[in-house]
């Protein structure tokens, strides 16, 4: 472990040393002539201003010179135990970062990936006085790419779609799903303001805006719960098969993000899985869908637990045609990932648990013609002490997440949602500890077509 610093470091320096006219045209970016010194420098600027912010703010920890740059190189890498959302969510969306001045800059997916795995040693490296660490290389380096290539699609997606040039309100909501790629686009004008092409993907968004009330809690070790919440959720499908001459050339060209904000605890979920290699398969005239490796960064808190996993798994994604107007979407995945869980507002806030986590996935979508649609999603985690790490034990996870939503007018619908969460945990100095919780929501739904998402090939 001792020379992959070093290796990491020479990476993002080799990039920051070729000159700025060494670029050529984008791979898959239309239009855009990339850079690889532009992204390499503000990757390097931004973390020199985080690493001043957190001097400032933080404090001996964030000191790093010269001196314990040279001792981190020699170090051997290590678990670390900050606090967990700044590890699970905080170094994942500074991955992201790096992944949006990458792309942004019109470097592919992978040599983006590169940039942010480097960008993230580059900080455990010389940003903080503490040994580098495992876990948060993991989250930075590739949750952080798995983030910010959802972003950055999401983003051009929304300028895409405009009729004509985008308007101001297409540009700020772009700016805030991808504040990177903005910046790009804004400090070096005509040489980054192409739009990435979505090749005519296919997509399904939803925005829900309500309030859920418990329905089912064993609180285990955790001290607080609020019964009530009101949430804000954002969902979409990008890629969804079907669709004539769409192909999967590329990774993400199939992705799936779900957000959920709650007045309880802040984000509740942050869900995010693309396809990085895969081909189309299709099954006699009424199903048509692709398969290969997905990658996958999940952040899952319902107030009394928490898990985060970045992992890859392989699975497939297509659609049924029923009958006449009636379909079935779905997705099913089998893989294994690195994962942190542990009790929410428990006696340390240190007490959570790192491990490799198989895990499963199982999303399905009953689709009613233009009327009502039926969304089932089931996750399972195992969190297992492999490699050891801070605690010895294991934990089991389960999560169901079920919707109907009808539509009332055009793309208004009612939406009634329920979420059941279940945590299993065994530690040898503690024994066998469960945690539940089941919530009951009603929502305004506003969707993203009449279809509720259906691609109709026939």
């Amino acid at each position: 472990m001792t020379n992959l610093p070093a290796r990491l470091f020479a990476t993002l320096s080799l990039g920051a040393v070729l000159p700025l006219d060494a670029d050529s045209q984008s791979s898959d970016t239309t239009g855009v002539r990339k850079s690889y010194f532009i992204p390499a420098f503000e990757i390097v600027a931004f973390d020199a201003m985080l690493s001043g912010f957190d001097r400032l703010v933080l404090g001996a920890e964030f000191n790093s010179n010269g001196a314990s740059i040279r001792r981190n190189l020699r170090r051997s890498w290590v678990v670390e135990d900050d606090p967990y959302e700044i590890n699970q969510f905080g170094h994942p969306y500074q991955g992201s970062v790096y992944h949006g001045f990458a792309r942004s800059a019109g470097l592919s997916f992978w040599e983006s990936f590169g940039y942010t795995f480097a960008g993230s040693a580059l900080w455990e490296i010389a940003g903080e006085t503490t040994p580098p660490s495992r876990n948060d290389q993991i989250a930075s380096g590739v949750a952080g790419a798995f983030l910010g290539e959802s972003l950055f699609r999401i983003a051009n997606l929304i300028l895409e779609n405009a009729d004509g040039p985008p308007g101001i309100r297409r540009k700020i909501a772009s700016t805030v799903v991808s504040p990177w790629a903005a910046f790009n686009r804004g400090a070096f004008g005509e040489r980054f303001d192409a739009i990435y092409p979505s090749n005519g993907a296919v997509y399904y968004r939803r925005l829900h805006i309500g309030a859920a009330g418990t329905t089912q809690s064993v609180q285990g070790a955790a001290t607080e719960l609020r019964p009530n919440e009101a949430q804000f959720e954002v969902a979409m499908e990008y890629g969804l098969p079907g669709a004539p001459d769409y192909t999967y050339n590329r990774p993400f060209d199939y992705l799936a993000v779900q957000a959920t904000v709650s007045s309880a605890n802040g984000f509740e979920n942050i869900l995010t899985r693309g396809l990085l290699f895969g081909a189309s398969h299709d099954v006699g005239a009424s199903y048509r869908g692709v398969w290969g490796l997905y990658g996958s960064y999940d952040y899952i808190a319902p107030q009394i637990f928490r898990i985060s996993s970045t992992a890859l798994s392989l699975g497939t994604t297509g659609q049924w045609w029923l009958a006449n107007g009636v379909a079935l979407q779905g997705s099913a995945l089998v893989g294994a990932g690195y994962a942190a869980v542990g009790t929410i507002h428990g006696m340390r806030e240190d007490d959570y648990h790192y491990g490799i986590a198989p895990q499963g996935l199982v999303a399905t979508r009953l689709i009613l013609g233009t009327r009502a649609s039926l969304d089932l999603t089931g996750r399972t985690f195992f969190v297992s002490d492999v490699p050891v790490s801070n605690t010895a034990g294991h934990d089991n996870i389960a999560r169901l997440d079920a919707a109907l939503t009808v539509r009332l007018h055009r793309q208004r619908a009612l939406s009634v949602k329920y979420l059941w969460s279940r945590r299993d945990a065994l530690y040898p100095e503690l024994g066998h500890r469960t945690q539940v919780r089941g919530t009951l929501g009603v929502f305004l739904t506003f969707l993203g077509n009449d279809r509720f998402g259906a691609v109709d090939w026939r």
